[in-house]
């Protein structure tokens, strides 16, 4: 490779050019331009204009007994679309998937409306260009008169969408994030499908983890409609606009729920977490569907 290496690392990988279902030991190197795996016997070359999608702990069933801490990479290759595995030690694989994405991503320039919403209130917030920077944990909006961060930890919702901008119909990702109290939704409309799965790959990074931890908890039917409450007032509520009944059953389901991390207490009341705004939306989802 005569470009610079910002990744080298021993790990077990899986290629098409293997020519076996079973995965073998390989030296994995990336640059800002290719991802190469070389094994023994083979040595598979992706540049990555040729990415079209990440997959981070995700592995395709036939292979899912032979790797845990990995990364698939989908690339076009030869006419078809092919994938690459590659699973290492925990902090190689840390350090490549941020390197990885920050790889992809770079000189993307998006088109992002931000706060597109503050609670449920539009904002007359304006459409800018902007170039997108990634550091660990987060994503950032640059070169655009109001640049912002977002942490990943912080994102509790998104979704794909279309807009149409000067005339033409382009791929964008609302995303909602919770970098205080209150919930903020902000719109980045991207040039292409491929961006758009890769952005919505990195911004996803840290939601699947949240949710498979929110899996274990099982909300009553009265800690659902206080959250819901909670959630329709924007976010945070004092108690007199969540009580549905009594006061002091009410006030004992705001301690379970502060027990379990999913309200704190805000300046005008109880606000939902990152996790109470998830298990929310994810319930308004399944009702809605």
């Amino acid at each position: 490779m005569k470009e610079s290496v910002v990744a080298d690392f021993v790990g077990r990988v899986h290629t098409a050019d293997l020519g076996s279902d079973d995965p073998v030991t390989g030296r994995i190197l990336l640059s800002q331009r290719r991802l190469v795996i070389a094994t023994d016997g083979t040595k598979t070359t992706v540049p990555l204009a040729d990415v079209f999608d990440v997959a981070v702990g995700t592995v395709p069933g036939d292979l899912q007994s032979f790797f845990n801490d990995s990364v698939t990479v989908a690339y076009d290759g030869n006419d078809r679309r092919r994938t690459a595995l590659i699973e290492g030690e925990s902090d190689d694989m840390e350090q490549f998937t941020r390197l990885l994405f920050k790889a992809l991503l770079r000189n993307v320039t998006v088109t992002v409306r931000h706060p597109a919403k503050v609670g449920g209130r539009v904002t007359d917030a304006t459409d800018h260009t902007a170039s997108v920077t990634l550091s660990p944990g987060a994503i950032g909006f640059t070169n655009c008169p109001e640049p912002f961060r977002v942490t990943l930890s912080t994102v509790i919702d998104y979704e794909r969408t279309d807009r149409t901008l000067a005339g033409t119909k382009r791929p964008a990702l609302v995303f909602r994030h919770v970098p205080d109290t209150q919930t903020v939704t902000s719109i980045a409309t991207v040039p292409d499908a491929r961006t758009l799965n890769v952005l919505g790959r990195y911004l996803k990074l840290e939601y699947d983890e949240a949710m498979d931890d929110l899996d274990s908890f099982d909300p009553t039917e009265e800690q659902l409609e206080v959250l819901v409450s909670i959630y329709s007032a924007g976010g945070e509520a004092n108690i007199a606009e969540i009580v549905t009944g009594d006061v002091t059953q009410t006030s004992m389901v705001l301690d379970q729920l502060r027990e379990a991390e999913l309200v704190v207490d805000g300046d005008t009341g109880a606000a939902l977490t990152r996790k109470g705004q998830m298990i929310v939306t994810s319930y308004l989802e399944s009702v809605n569907a």
